[in-house]
């Protein structure tokens, strides 16, 4: 059994490698660039509670360098902070602010995603199909340039949805140990090259940073076409491509969030929040998950330090592969190398935090976020 197991890590490394859309790559990564025209931008912010990064991150977004015409809508979704009035209170020079107070949230909505369908809503009042949407956190910063940047690059390959990964914060010893390797293993389930694939069945996006034709929207059927998601960015990405629609996903330079997590606890919560929603809440699915992870992370390293022979020489083999895949994340958060060798104990932190979003599930907890709780109506 052992000899086996060492095999098949050593296969499924083997495969990883060469046949998953090169995951493991520094990029994509777009660069600061203007488009050949400048159509009309809307971008919608949700907020609910976000007293603390609401001015700064609206800032970031009215400071645009783009030459088209750009609205700002932020939806407050019955804040308790001061959210709203915050946000009318950031100087807006080119008026490009609108802030709406959110309606009570329906029956068989997300919060969130019920915010960003009043405010696509208002923003459809006056963009044309060939606008764009600009769907993004209120805890995210922009670089001047990086409305058009995006909009360049959806022009540029004729794409429906421009999707990027801000930069996370990687400031606490917690963060440094844990958030690489969050991007890391969301690029191992979404393998960007496939996202961009049309031939593959990939889809996935990053909510911080969604660039979305207005067409594209209402060819879906607008935002209540996946009112009741958690996973609301990857399920929008799904929606899109199956209606034909062009993708691109990568990492940003130009956008970075503010959100800390200061603690392990905090990205406990975070992973647990919806790990069990993103396996559609299968037993099935959870055992694969448990035994490919095992597989994938957990075997070869002890298969490594404590088979014999032949074993011992598949399992290193396997074990190397792994090191070697998270080293260009590890180059991108600017860490040190010897950071892989503590991945195997980093992978088993977030199976950990999958099964206890499994557990919490079966609790009847469901997902909890900005004081509310959800369970998943739709897809």
């Amino acid at each position: 059994m052992p000899l086996v197991a060492a095999v098949l890590s050593c296969l499924l490394w083997i495969g990883l490698w060469f046949g998953h859309g090169r995951f493991w790559q520094k990029g994509p990564i777009l660069t600061p660039r203007k488009p050949p025209r400048a159509p009309d931008v809307a971008i919608v912010v949700p907020a609910r509670d976000e007293a603390e990064s609401i001015a700064e991150a609206l800032r970031s977004l009215l400071d645009q360098d783009y030459d088209g015409r750009l609205r700002v809508i932020l939806v407050d979704d019955q804040s308790s902070d001061g959210t709203a009035a915050i946000a009318r209170g950031v100087a807006d020079p080119h008026k490009r602010l609108t802030v709406i107070d959110g309606l009570a949230r329906p029956e068989g909505w997300s919060g969130k995603l019920w915010a960003v369908h009043q405010g696509t809503q208002a923003a459809r009042a006056d963009l044309g199909p060939d606008g764009f949407l600009l769907l993004t956190d209120a805890d995210i910063l922009h670089a001047p340039t990086h409305v058009a940047t995006l909009v360049a690059k959806a022009l540029e390959d004729g794409l429906d949805l421009v999707s990027e990964m801000v930069a996370l914060n990687c400031e606490s010893a917690a963060e440094r140990a844990l958030v690489p390797a969050f991007v890391f293993f969301f690029a191992m389930l979404y393998p960007f090259a496939k996202v961009a694939d049309p031939s593959s069945r990939v889809a996935g996006a990053a909510g911080g940073t969604i660039l979305l034709r207005a067409g594209a929207l209402d060819r879906i059927g607008g935002i209540a076409a996946l009112r009741g998601a958690l996973i609301d960015d990857c399920t929008l990405a799904a929606h899109v491509k199956r209606s034909g629609g062009k993708l691109y996903l990568g990492h940003s330079t130009l956008a970075w969030s503010v959100r800390p997590y200061p603690g392990i606890a905090d990205i406990w919560r975070m992973i647990a929040r919806t790990a069990y929603v993103q396996l559609r809440h299968s037993p099935l699915l959870m055992l694969g998950t448990v035994l490919g992870m095992t597989l994938i992370w957990i075997a070869p390293v002890f298969l490594a330090l404590f088979g014999r022979g032949t074993t011992r020489r598949f399992a290193t083999g396997a074990w190397m592969m792994s090191m070697m895949s998270y080293v260009p994340t590890l180059r991108r958060f600017e860490l040190g190398f010897w950071r892989v060798l503590p991945l195997p104990l980093v992978a088993a932190f977030y199976l950990a935090a999958t099964i206890g979003s499994a557990v919490d599930h079966y609790r009847g907890r469901g997902v909890r976020w900005k004081n509310r709780a959800y369970q998943e109506t739709g897809s």
